[in-house]
């Protein structure tokens, strides 16, 4: 049993994601990104739960090419600052750095920038699952 139990541990990635492998995402705030859309706040900026929801999807697409098929990651951990209001209309562009891989974990540096300068930081950790084991765990609890 231990040994199908390590094979699968090393079938999670197709080719072993280095240390300091970046992946850049950027688009345009719109009224469906802001504070108020998401319930989050009462005004039209570019809402936290927005940025870290890029922060999150560029970390995804930054490890999805590493990983077997059949494979995905989910989110574990997010410390993340908020630091600065964007308008509606404005390019966010979402950084995301890996500093750490222990196996199926995974932890990135992430940032977040408009046209005028630096509005989030921090860290995320993602975990590698099976997806069709995930799922099939999460349905039958």
């Amino acid at each position: 049993m231990q040994k199908i139990l390590i094979a699968k541990k090393n079938a999670m990635y197709k080719k072993q994601p280095l240390i300091g492998e970046e992946f850049v995402i950027e688009k345009i705030v719109e009224h469906g990104d802001t504070a108020t859309a998401y319930g989050s706040g009462g005004v039209d900026v570019f809402a936290t739960p927005a940025m870290i929801s890029l922060m999150e999807n560029t970390c995804l697409r930054l490890i999805e090419p590493f990983l077997e098929q059949g494979c995905t990651t989910v989110g574990t951990e997010v410390n993340v600052r908020h630091i600065k209001a964007t308008p509606v209309g404005m390019k966010v562009t979402c950084l995301a750095r890996l500093v750490e891989v222990s196996g199926p974990k995974l932890k990135f540096e992430v940032e977040a920038f408009d046209e005028q300068g630096k509005i989030g930081f921090g860290t995320h950790k993602r975990y590698v699952v099976n997806l069709g084991e995930f799922l099939k765990n999460v349905y039958n609890q």
